[in-house]
């Protein structure tokens, strides 16, 4: 086996991944650089640790409910997964459109954030950016929470043109406005009753509960908007 074979795989295994060991280096190159690549976009059910064998021997990994011990199931996710380029790519996705622990406060709602990024990471980026912008922990980061019809938050807005998807001198300030009145009654289900929930909840054996999504239509601003030069009752997903 040329050692051009095992520096292209050892490479590709970097970029797309998290590195291989030479005995998985040496298999990955007997299969054929071509195969290589299909196996990473096409890998098939993911072979790691069960959750209920997490949930028995790693409880703290299992409940979520401190941010080491959910760094740490993530990690070992990394570590173990057969599907590296899924783990990689969520990565790269929770990189870009940045949440944290401190202000979210709930292990779980930033864990189901992964999973979001897991399911949709490498697919369309206008589906990407919908499921984004429906997310709790994005909600919470953001404050679409407190983006209300007739007192509008321009937080979510603003980092969705500037920083998600478009970047500054390709919109107006007025079409900030815009985008933040389209999501207008994108929020948080039952906030303060989940709020609650979490701080409240046994940690054993399931911990804090996750943050749901909920469209408000009576909290939904449906009047006219101009928004890159188009005109209409726009919602979130037309921005």
């Amino acid at each position: 086996m040329a050692d051009r074979d095992i520096d292209l795989v050892a490479h590709l295994m970097r970029r797309a991944g998290f590195g291989a060991t030479r005995d998985e280096l040496d298999g990955l190159a007997e299969k054929g650089y071509d195969a290589v690549v299909d196996d990473l976009l096409d890998p098939g059910p993911a072979d790691t640790m069960p959750d209920d064998i997490i949930r028995r021997y790693h409880v703290d990994q299992s409940e979520l409910r401190i941010q080491g011990a959910a760094t740490a199931n993530w990690l070992y996710k990394m570590i173990s997964t057969k599907a590296p380029l899924e783990e990689k790519t969520a990565l790269f996705w929770h990189s870009l459109f940045a949440t944290g622990e401190r202000k979210v406060n709930n292990m779980k709602t930033m864990m189901s954030q992964i999973d979001m990024f897991r399911r949709h990471g490498q697919g369309s980026f206008r589906t990407l950016l919908v499921e984004l912008s429906k997310n709790p922990a994005m909600l919470y980061w953001l404050d679409n929470n407190e983006n209300h019809k007739g007192a509008p938050n321009e937080n979510y807005g603003r980092e969705l043109l500037e920083l998600f998807a478009m970047g500054i001198g390709n919109y107006t300030e007025q079409d900030v406005k815009e985008c933040a009145r389209a999501f207008t009654g994108w929020t948080v289900e039952a906030a303060e009753y989940m709020t609650l929930r979490s701080t409240k909840a046994s940690i054993w054996p399931y911990g804090r509960v996750a943050f749901q999504f909920e469209y408000r239509p009576d909290d939904h601003d449906d009047s006219e908007k101009q928004f890159l030069g188009e005109t209409g009752n726009f919602n979130g997903e037309d921005i």
